[in-house]
């Protein structure tokens, strides 16, 4: 069973420096922190911002490529999480077929952002994300299986633990 989820924003996790792209469902009930490159998550927050680049940037050139053959990015569902690593392919239809394409979430994130498709998440990897740790509350990691606990830590994250992307 697959659950929808939003791209919510984006952070800078102060203690690896690695950038978080934050998911949530629809009734905000549950979060999906997931860490990504930096150069996805600038990616991400050029579209998040609608920052419009003088030249084509990786997934404007996909977006585009995808619209010149007329084909169109139905969903990107993220289906497995193995060894603190998150998979997620693309399905895309060309004419009357439909193709599955191996992806990043966060490359296939930043290309659902361009071309509004939505985001599924198998209800699995919810359930096997919350034994990850997502960061260090004094010290103690903080676990994606207390709920309360990483509700708090996504919700007190404060302008001045991250640096700002560079939109450049």
């Amino acid at each position: 069973m697959f659950v929808e989820m939003k791209v919510r924003g984006l952070a800078l996790d102060p203690l690896s420096n690695l950038p978080i792209i934050i998911l949530r469902d629809e009734d905000d009930k549950r979060s999906l922190p997931i860490w990504i490159g930096i150069y996805e998550a600038n990616a991400i927050a050029l579209e998040l911002e609608k920052i419009e680049t003088p030249r084509p940037m990786t997934h404007d050139l996909i977006k585009n490529l995808l619209e010149t053959i007329e084909a169109k990015v139905l969903k990107v569902m993220v289906t497995d999480l193995k060894e603190n690593t998150f998979y997620a392919v693309l399905h895309l239809q060309v004419g009357a077929k439909e193709y599955t394409v191996d992806s990043r979430p966060s490359d296939a994130f930043a290309l659902a952002l361009r071309v509004g498709a939505p985001i599924y998440v198998d209800e699995e990897v919810v359930r096997k994300a919350k034994n990850l740790e997502v960061g260090k509350e004094g010290g103690e990691p903080v676990k994606a299986d207390d709920p309360d606990r990483l509700r708090e830590w996504l919700q007190n994250i404060k302008p001045e633990d991250f640096e700002k992307f560079n939109k450049a």
